[in-house]
Order: C-alpha cells, then sequence, then structure tokens
C-alpha cells in the first residue's frame, strides 16, 4: 500500500488526506496540535465559487480573469483554470460533508462581495468559515481514522526532510516528550505549514505558522518562489496579543473607510476609486491606508443592528470582545497587518516541487495567487491544492526505500550540542529582533536602502544563531527551527530587493513603476549556501 506523510492538518492537510485516503494509501498526518487548533479555524470571510447566487452572470471565465487580474497576471494561468473550475464542485462536496453556508431568500447559497472580484461570489458561513469547514473535515478525517487509512500523530514536529539527490524519503520528526528524532519514511511527504506569520511577530495569523518548514526545506535544495509578496489586509484591530482580523466581508456588506480632518469625515477610498473604493484590492486599499497618514476607521453602523447581526454578527462580537466597541454605534479603528503569503515553496501544476516526491499545498505552496491574492481564494486554494497533491500522488509507482540512518545520528547530535550551547542571547530575544526587523524593512512600501539593512542585520543573527543560548522556557522547538527561519527571513528580504519594480503587494517607493522585464514570478535557490535568484520567464513551476 502507497504510503503518504502529510505535515500539517489544517484544511489543506485534512484535504489531501482525506483524497489519499479515499484512494487507497495509508496516511500519517502530522501536527503539534489538533486540527482545531490550525490557522485555518481563523478565516473568516468565505469561499469563492462562481454559483451566481443572485443570477448577476458570474461565471467561472470571469473567476478566472479576476483571480489572473489580481495577481497582477503572474499567476500560471492553467493553474487558475484549474482552481476556478473546482470551485463550485468544492463547496457541493463542502455542502455533503455538513459545512453550514448562509441562504439567501432564494435558499441558494449567500454570496457576498469581496475586493476585486466583479461579482457577489464569496460563499460563507457568518464571518467563520473556516471554522465550519475545519469542523466538517475533521468528520470526514476520523471516518478515515477509524478505517485505519488515516493516522495522526500529534505532539510532533517536522524537522528535515530525507533528501538524496533530488528525491524525497520521508522526513525526521521530532517529538518534543522525548527530546528525540525519528526517521518516518514514505512515498510521498506533502508539506501544508501554513504561511510564516512569526517572522513578522503580531499578524493576523497563527504564529504556529512560522516558515520553518519551508526554510529548512530551503536549505535542502527546494526552490522557493514570490517571497517578496506579503498582503496586508487593510482593516486589522490592535490588541495587546496579535492584530484582529477585521474580515473584508464588512466592507463587502457596505462598510466605509474613513478619516477625520477638521471634524470632516473624509471617505478616501470613494473619493479616490468611486462607489467600490472600499473594495478595491487588498493592496491598493493598504497603501490608501497607510499614506493617510492618521487613524483611519471603518463604519458599518448605518447598517443597523438587526442587518448587522444578521450579515456580521461575529466581527460585531470580535470588536466587542477585544476592543470594547459596539459597531451598531461606534466606528472600528482600523490598520494594515500582515495577513497572507503568496510566496512560498515553489511549486509544479500537480504541486510537487522540484524535489521528487516532494509536495506543498495551501499558504506554503506558492502557485495561484501570484503578486496578490483575492479575498475567498485561500480557502479555495487550500482545499483544491490538497486533492491535485493526492491525484498526483496515486499516479506515481511506490519509490524503492533509502537509508538515513547516519543522517539521523548526525542532525541528533548537532540537536543535542544545541542544548548545551551559550550565548548572551536566548532564542527567543532574537526570534523578537527579527520580526522587528522584518516589520521595519517590509513593510507596504518599501526602499532598497531598508531591505540592505535587514539583510546586514539578518546576515548577523544567522552568523550566531548555532551559538545562541538554549531557552528551557520553551518548546525544543524554537531553538532548533531558529537557522532554518533566518535563512528563509533573508532570502525574502533578497527577493524583494532583487524586484526593481512595483506590483502588487510588493511596493517599492525608489521604483514606483511596473517593468515588463520583471512580468515573472521570482525563484530563489540555495546551493551550499549560495543564493541564486532568477526569474521564471519560462513558467516552469506552473506548468
Amino acid at each position: 500500500m502507497k504510503t503518504v506523510l502529510i505535515i500539517g492538518s489544517g484544511i489543506s492537510g485534512m484535504s489531501c488526506a482525506i483524497a489519499c485516503a479515499e484512494k487507497g494509501m495509508q496516511v500519517t498526518l502530522v501536527s503539534p496540535f489538533p486540527s482545531e487548533r490550525a490557522q485555518s479555524v481563523m478565516a473568516a470571510g468565505g469561499i469563492n465559487a462562481a454559483l451566481d447566487s443572485d443570477g448577476a452572470g458570474d461565471s467561472v471565465e470571469c473567476h478566472i480573469a479576476d483571480t489572473l487580474a489580481g495577481g497582477c497576471y503572474l499567476a500560471g494561468r492553467d493553474a487558475v483554470t484549474g482552481l476556478c473550475r473546482a470551485a463550485v464542485p468544492i463547496v457541493r462536496q463542502l455542502e455533503g460533508l455538513g459545512t453550514v453556508f448562509n441562504r439567501n431568500a432564494d435558499g441558494k447559497i449567500d454570496q457576498r462581495s469581496f475586493g476585486a472580484q466583479s461579482f457577489r461570489r464569496t460563499c460563507y458561513c457568518g464571518a467563520s468559515t473556516g471554522k465550519q469547514i475545519v469542523t466538517a473535515l475533521v468528520m470526514e478525517t476520523r471516518r478515515y481514522e477509524a478505517q485505519g487509512r488515516i493516522r495522526r500523530r500529534l505532539w510532533t514536529d517536522f524537522h528535515s526532510g530525507l533528501i538524496r539527490d533530488g528525491r524525497c524519503y520521508g522526513a525526521l520528526l521530532y517529538d518534543e516528550s522525548t527530546r528525540a528524532l525519528e526517521a518516518v519514511y514514505a512515498d510521498a511527504v506533502v508539506m501544508a505549514t501554513g504561511g510564516q506569520n512569526a517572522l513578522f511577530g503580531k499578524t493576523t495569523g497563527s504564529t504556529q505558522c512560522d516558515g520553518y518548514a519551508a526554510g529548512r526545506l530551503y536549505q535542502q535544495g527546494a526552490a522557493l518562489k514570490n517571497l517578496e509578496f506579503i498582503q496586508y489586509h487593510p482593516t486589522t484591530l490592535e490588541t495587546a496579543q496579535k492584530r484582529m482580523l477585521i474580515s473584508e466581508a464588512a466592507r463587502g456588506e457596505g462598510g466605509r473607510l474613513y478619516y477625520e480632518d477638521g471634524g470632516r469625515r473624509v471617505y478616501f477610498m470613494e473619493e479616490q476609486f468611486g462607489p467600490k473604493g472600499n473594495l478595491m484590492p487588498r493592496d491598493v486599499v493598504s497603501r490608501c491606508v497607510d499614506a493617510a497618514g492618521r487613524q483611519v476607521w471603518l463604519d458599518v453602523s448605518f447598517l443597523g443592528e438587526t442587518e448587522i447581526e444578521r450579515r456580521i454578527p461575529e466581527v460585531r462580537e470580535l470588536c466587542r470582545k477585544y476592543g470594547g466597541i459596539d459597531i451598531c454605534t461606534q466606528s472600528i479603528p482600523v490598520a494594515p497587518s500582515v495577513h497572507f503569503f503568496m510566496g512560498g515553496l515553489a511549486v509544479k501544476l500537480n504541486h510537487e516541487t522540484n524535489i521528487e516526491n516532494l509536495y506543498a499545498v495551501g499558504e506554503c505552496a506558492s502557485i495561484y495567487h501570484g503578486a496578490n491574492r483575492l479575498g475567498g481564494n485561500s480557502l479555495l486554494a487550500a482545499i483544491y491544492s490538497g486533492q491535485v497533491a493526492a491525484e498526483s500522488i496515486a499516479g506515481r509507482n511506490s519509490g524503492a526505500g533509502a537509508d538515513f540512518s547516519e543522517f539521523q545520528r548526525s542532525e541528533s547530535e548537532k540537536l543535542e550540542r544545541s542544548f548545551q550551547s551559550e550565548s548572551r542571547f536566548p532564542v527567543m530575544y532574537i526570534r523578537d529582533e527579527l520580526a522587528e526587523q522584518m516589520r521595519l524593512r517590509l513593510g507596504i512600501v518599501r526602499t532598497e536602502e531598508k531591505l540592505r539593512e535587514g539583510i546586514n542585520d539578518i546576515s548577523y543573527y544567522l552568523s550566531i544563531a548555532e551559538s545562541i543560548r538554549y531557552d528551557s522556557s520553551v518548546l525544543a522547538y524554537f531553538n532548533y527551527s531558529l537557522p532554518a527561519i533566518l535563512t528563509l527571513a533573508r532570502a525574502t528580504l533578497k527577493c524583494a530587493a532583487f524586484r526593481t519594480e512595483s506590483r502588487g503587494a510588493h511596493w517599492r517607493s525608489d521604483c514606483p513603476g511596473t517593468k515588463e522585464d520583471f512580468a515573472a514570478a521570482t525563484v530563489i535557490t540555495w546551493d551550499g549556501g549560495a543564493e541564486t535568484i532568477t526569474l521564471d520567464k519560462e513558467g516552469h513551476y506552473e506548468h
């Protein structure tokens, strides 16, 4: 029986696990925490599909066109076409698994407006669509667990790929309870580890998603793509722990952005872009909010309490709980925050990386979103990518085994030495410093000077990373993961410095125009520490 090792148990990981189990494969699903704690639960807005519930004329072709345009045409047409064509069947599948979507007066799945989309296309479950989908997939996963086709391994972290001569044979896993590494072999390994939130500290996402897996696999030969494209969500609420997402649904239901000038409300998005200005692409709205140079507010109070409770009750509850704000009578103070990573492991159309039998799905895979992601496409891509990877794995022959006992011994010794290292700096101090540097250097607007300063600072942290003091107050994972996370951070800064233009979510004030020479994905590779950046003008990673 073909074996599949999946790292990460959010929506993309479970989607892949279910599809593999359906095809008769044996799946091991690895994560440090249960699926109910995955970042997927936080997805608020909805999932896109051209259902055309209101009869306005939406179509799959229009969904494709909007997705390509939203990503500034850096995503491959073949990949985007597959994604959008699968959207309606995926929503129907989710219905069948018990996902409870909102309904309109005709009993059809209701759909709301999201930014940069030509029609009301986003299906939703209040403002907790991610939670609903996770619940449905957890139940389906448990069904296959009961049959013995899916096995879960909790409280376990990814450490390294078992890679030799451009081929993956499994992974080294770290068990926090035993502080030991274990080699787990499989016919295919699927990474479903999410984005790189911890690089920036306080974001809208979970710091469980820290980019370590991508950074470590990059050190082992996996190519990375489009790292410079980092989406800032324009409307978030500041709290002590993180930035709380004020879903785009609030603007989709008519919410208006403004700032005050001399006692007058200035609806700056509408003044600049017309009546639909509040639903411009997220990169545009974020830059406009940033350029306002003062506190920006989001007002939905004019909808009235009845409509707010019907359309966006979760937004009301979030603002009440975390900000003491009643959105029925008060405006919400908002600011942009890092929200989604278009860049990650470079994958081909079947979601395989440049390393044979190593796949990536969900946010850690860079393929569908180009230079900027449409709201509502991430949940769609998470489910679809898992299914595509499973289909590809099912069509492969089982691979021959290999012995990685020496590699396991070497990595175990290195890990043990890290527990004994001494330095003036504990690991969490460096992680906090890293987040501060990334927020400062890779903001909404960037410059060559800031990017180069960031590269130099991260290079210094890397030079001392192996001797950072072990911090027994945190999980050992936080200690051993630091060098790969720093490596990923530096690669991201290098890609941003390399792209001397402004496109989508990458905006350079010193290079404000879009250049035809850069109309391609950025690919960065590592060869023994020598990093090479190229433009994928032939589209190798989408076809």
